[in-house]
Order: C-alpha cells, then structure tokens, then sequence
C-alpha cells in the first residue's frame, strides 16, 4: 500500500453502479478528498452469484455488466486498490469443476478438486471428523455426482462454493493466472479471503494449522513477486491475529469492532486498552465490512476453549444483546439462524444501528478506529452511515444482506447532505491528509477517558474520548498551524490550506 490514507471497501454495484461509475465517484469530492485507496469487492464473474461475488465462475474475468479490466485500471489511477483473491474455493458452476464431473478422471482438472477421499484415502473415524472446524453447522461435505458416481466433494461454506486441493499443479495455475490478472490491472494489494481453510490436514482442525500458516508464507511470496501486498482474511481467537500479523504484510483487526462497541457501551475501556497493548500494528483496522460484525475475535478459542477470549462469555453475551436493542431488533432478524446466512459468529447489522443512530458515538468510533495503528478502511455503507436494509433481507432471505444497501446516484448525494455523514468525510479527509499517523503511537486510558496520541517531527495530535458519554476532542499540530474541536459532529476537523 503506497501511504497511511484512509480505504473505502465497497462493491462496484451497490454503491455507483459500475467500475467506470466508481471511478468518476472517487475522483470527485468529497470522496476524493476522504479516500486514499479502495478495496472492490468481488467484481469477477459473476459477481451476483450465490455468495455475492465470493463464489466466481472465472475468477480472471470482469462481469461485463460492470465493465472490463481497462476499467478497474482507472479506478488504479492514483489511489491504492485492494482486489479479493478467493484461495479456497471456486463455483461449482465453473468451466473446470462441470468438465470435471463430466468425465471424471479423465478430465485434465481431476485432483483440482476436494474430495474426503482425497483428505482421507483410508476413511476417517467420528473423531478426526468431530475436530474439522467449520463456521457454520454441520461437516464440510456436498454429495456431487462426477463421472457416474457419488463422490463427497469438500464444501467449506456452501454447496455451490467447492473447495480447492490447493497443492495440485492444476489449482496453483489456476491462482497465479488470478494474480497475474489483478497485478496487470494496477492493483497494490490483494485480500486473501478465506485463506484460513485452504489446507486440510487429516487428525488435525483444517484451519490454521501449522500446514496453513505455510501455505499462507508460500502464497505471500507468489504475491510479493508481482507487487502485490497481502492482506489476511481470518476471522479467529485473538491471539491467531497477532500470530498470523507476524507472518504477513497485512492482517484485519477484526477484534476491535466489538471491543469498541464495548467501550462505547458500557464505557469500560480496559478490554480495548488490553487489545491496543498486544494487537499487531501492521493490521487493517475496520469497523465494518460485507460481512456481519465478529464477535469470535473477541471470544475465547473455537478450538481450545479453555483459552479465554478479549471479553468473557456474559460480556460477549450482552454485547449481542445490545446490538439486537440498539438496532430496534432488526439486526435479530438477520442473525445466525433467523436467516439462512447462518454465520453464527457475526452479528448482521449496519454499525451506525449497532450504536443505535447515535451520531456522537459514531463519530467516536470512527475516531477511535482512526487513531488506532493500521491501515484505516471503511465500508461503503458505513460511509453514510446507512441503516439496516430490512427490506433487502426479507426480498433475499440472506442475513448479509442487511448490510449491503444498494444506494443509487441519487440516494447516495442525498446521504452525503446529512450531518454526520458530512463528519465523517471531513474526519476521513483529516486522517488521509495528516503525515503523523506514521509517526509514534501513544495512548492511556483513565477514569474511562481514552486518549490516543500521534508525533512525527513537529506535527502531533490528540485524540480524548469519554467512553460513556461519548463526547469526543481533537487537537492537531501540522505545518506550524494548531487546530481543535470538542464537537466532531457541529465541528468536524479541516486542515488549513
């Protein structure tokens, strides 16, 4: 990533309804001023299939209907531009897997593909099968019918999205092409999503193991070979992030979302200050995504749980149940198995409802998420602090969906005249402007103050936030001209020209 500037993560669709749409709308203020670089979401083809881009039929190809690879070359144009590369799996609809299923061993694609036999050529006893870590209910196999017969094919997620042999000659082509794609078009950084499950090891949990841990170092330097940061997508116990920072470019703070919510909740910051003590400064920090909001990052291990988490069970417990309140119980509706997502370690909500509308407290928090080490990213619905889309979730039935608005031209200008959205920007502007952030990092937390510090040379600046009232001040230093403000919503921070 070329510079500490503040990424919109969003879909070419949902948000300016194409590639050559997102290209105009970034080059335009406020957005231009508030963004340094982007992250589009899964733009291949196709990119409205059954997981929303995440299950690509061609992973090398643009759907046309969003334009061609020429255009997400514009969107490159002076900014960073992050792009999704799905390790684990590919659509059962793809060219590759349906010749497979044709013909079998004959096809120039079998052993592409994950089978249990292929995991376990001897059978697998109750136990080994017991300890397959999953993140949704149930064991990771789909009966598919290849050549005649039933074979069990690996089926981490859903049974529309197949499990690659990660280590077979065939899949390793078949990713560097991705990568040789997405470098071509002038992207900076890749996201490795859902690299966490891409090796099975028998006896052992299939995600992130040892064997995992090495693949993900081997396909960093596939990357780093053609200019391309990594960044790791893994949602998972807390000390696995700060393992995993250790051996790559980048790795999301998923943990500091609920830790937030926490704070700003309860206005005991002590699980946030114990998180920004250890956490691992090469990281992206979010608050939201396409995803719902984790509460497994904060939680004790899923596959050791005698290994406490960030905040106990009861804590962890009534965050959810403040979320559920706070969003008026639409985000209930979207949740675990109330919606056939049944991602049952997130919370769908957008995370405006998830602080109940408040605009101090989500100016807060994004302030707090701003001061904190990273890469700052925000999503597109977070952007104009968009509320929950009811009526997307009840039209899709995918609780996800809740918080993945498609705004159009018009709407979106119109969310841009709100207060707190007007904030915002003008806070993303500050913090994409201000060289300090990186420079040295420094905070405490007293009598549930936060307050968070940057210095690089003459330039500085402060960051204090009451956790239970949610008042937020700001003071800068930068190129000889001091600034404040104690209101980041009637107030929000400019730089002098």
């Amino acid at each position: 990533m070329a510079r500490n500037a503040v990424q919109l993560i969003t879909y070419a669709d949902r948000l300016a309804g194409d590639l050559p749409g997102l290209a105009r709308l970034l080059g335009t203020p406020p957005w231009s001023e508030a963004f340094g670089g982007v992250h589009i979401l899964p733009f291949f083809t196709p990119f409205d299939g059954a997981d929303a881009g995440f299950d690509p039929v061609d992973h090398t190809a643009v759907d046309p209907r969003l334009g061609g690879w020429e255009d997400v070359r514009a969107v490159a144009q002076g900014r960073d531009l992050m792009v999704d590369v799905i390790v684990n799996h590919v659509s059962a609809d793809s060219a590759a897997f349906r010749d497979w299923r044709e013909h079998g061993d004959a096809s120039e694609h079998a052993g592409m593909f994950l089978t249990m036999a292929a995991v376990y050529p001897y059978g697998a006893t109750e136990g080994e099968l017991a300890r397959i870590y999953r993140p949704r209910p149930g064991l990771p196999f789909t009966p598919y019918t290849v050549a005649g017969e039933k074979r069990l094919v690996w089926t981490t997620f859903t049974p529309q999205q197949v499990d690659l042999d990660i280590a077979h000659p065939g899949a390793r082509a078949y990713l560097d092409s991705i990568l040789d794609a997405i470098a071509g078009a002038g992207a900076t950084s890749v996201r490795l999503d859902a690299v966490g499950y891409a090796v099975k090891t028998p006896g052992e949990t299939c995600f992130m193991t040892l064997d995992t841990f090495a693949f993900i170092g081997e396909f960093t330097e596939r990357c780093r070979a053609r200019g391309l940061e990594v960044l790791v997508e893994v949602h998972s116990y807390y000390r696995r992030q700060i393992e995993i920072g250790a051996a790559v470019d980048r790795v999301y703070d998923f943990a500091l979302p609920p830790l937030v919510l926490h704070a700003l909740g309860t206005g005991d910051g002590e699980p946030l200050a114990r998180w920004l003590e250890v956490r691992p400064p090469n990281a992206v920090t979010v608050l939201d995504t396409h995803d719902g909001i984790g509460v497994i990052d904060v939680g004790a291990d899923q596959t050791a749980p005698d290994a406490p988490g960030l905040l106990p069970p009861a804590e962890l417990d009534a965050l959810v149940e403040r979320i559920h309140e706070a969003s008026g119980g639409t985000s209930r509706l979207a949740t675990g198995a109330a919606a056939s997502n049944l991602d049952l370690y997130q919370v769908n909500c957008t995370f405006y409802d998830a602080l109940g509308a408040d605009d101090h407290a989500y100016l807060a928090a994004r302030a707090l998420q701003f001061f904190t080490p990273g890469i700052p990213q925000v999503y597109y619905v977070g952007a104009l602090a968009g509320r929950n889309d009811v009526a997307l979730l009840r039209a899709s039935g995918v609780g996800r969906d809740i918080n993945r608005h498609r705004y159009s031209a018009g709407e979106a200008s119109h969310e841009l005249q709100r207060p707190v959205v007007r904030a915002l920007m003008a806070l993303c502007a500050f913090r994409t402007a201000l060289p300090v952030f990186d420079g040295d990092f420094a905070f405490r937390l007293e009598d549930g103050v936060l307050t968070m510090g940057w210095r690089a040379g003459d330039s500085e600046t402060q960051l204090t936030v009451d956790l239970l009232s949610h008042r937020a001040g700001l003071w800068w230093r930068h190129a000889g001209v001091e600034g404040s403000t104690d209101d980041l919503l009637a107030d929000p921070p400019r730089l002098a020209s």
